[in-house]
């Protein structure tokens, strides 16, 4: 099979043409670094994926932090973690770095905080 992909690694956004067949890649062209190579069979083989998203924060200087994950999840576990995260409510103060969830759904990545919220 064929399948065109475009590159979200770095800033190129290279058009990268892949033959492969079930999860072995057999050719690809159009990457401009090595990194294009690495991602395509990253996609075919086990699609993951990070998330930046916001939780509640009570009694603080802002109702929601921003949170992200530490490490990408596989694509299809998406949904999944973020029904975890909704179900989160912080109390202020929350710090970056603060650990929300440790190895959400086992799947070896924290959701951590990324915005500071005082106490109001």
């Amino acid at each position: 099979m064929k399948r065109t992909f475009t590159c979200i690694v770095c800033p190129n956004g290279c058009e990268i043409e892949t033959e492969y067949e079930g999860t072995q890649v057999l050719s690809v062209t159009g990457n401009l670094c090595p990194k294009g190579k690495t991602y395509v069979t990253q996609e075919l083989v086990d699609p993951r994926r990070t998330i930046a998203t916001s939780v509640r924060v009570l009694n603080g200087t802002m109702p929601l932090t921003s949170v992200r994950l530490t490490n990408a999840v596989p694509k299809d576990r998406i949904f999944d973690v973020m029904d975890e995260i909704n179900r989160q409510t912080l109390t202020a103060p929350v710090r970056i770095g603060d650990v929300v969830i440790a190895d959400v759904l086992g799947l070896g990545s924290d959701v951590i905080v990324t915005k500071n919220i005082d106490k109001a």
